[in-house]
């Protein structure tokens, strides 16, 4: 079994930064392949960027240029940052792990609780 704990929430005005962080624990994250996803205020959980085993990343168009994924295999956490911040990036952020490769598809097998980001304008 593996658990994802997010971490770095928070709120920021527009053009700033944030990173976050997700602690895996259960096994090796060098096992999964891992992605963020995110949930605006009444709308769908949709993906954001995602790291496959050998590296490859896949990031949403609207994120693209600003965001950036990242695995650290000693502390075994899944980073995201984020640079240049809109208020439309305003949403509750999420971790997922799997053993298949999903790109930004939203069925991976384990999730977090999330955290919340706030971009004020």
């Amino acid at each position: 079994q593996v658990q994802l704990v997010e971490s770095g929430g928070g709120s920021v005005q527009a053009g700033g930064s944030l990173r976050l962080s997700c602690q895996v624990s259960g096994n090796p994250i060098s096992g999964y392949y891992m992605a963020w996803f995110r949930q605006p205020p009444g709308k769908e959980r949709v993906g954001v960027a995602a790291l496959r085993l050998d590296g490859v990343t896949a990031y949403a168009d609207s994120v693209k240029g600003r965001f950036s994924i990242s695995v650290d295999t000693e502390k075994n956490t899944v980073d995201l940052q984020m640079n240049s911040l809109k208020p439309e990036d305003t949403a509750m952020y999420y971790c997922a792990a799997g053993v298949y490769w999903r790109a930004l598809g939203n069925d991976y097998r384990y999730w977090g609780q999330g955290t919340q980001v706030t971009v004020s304008s």
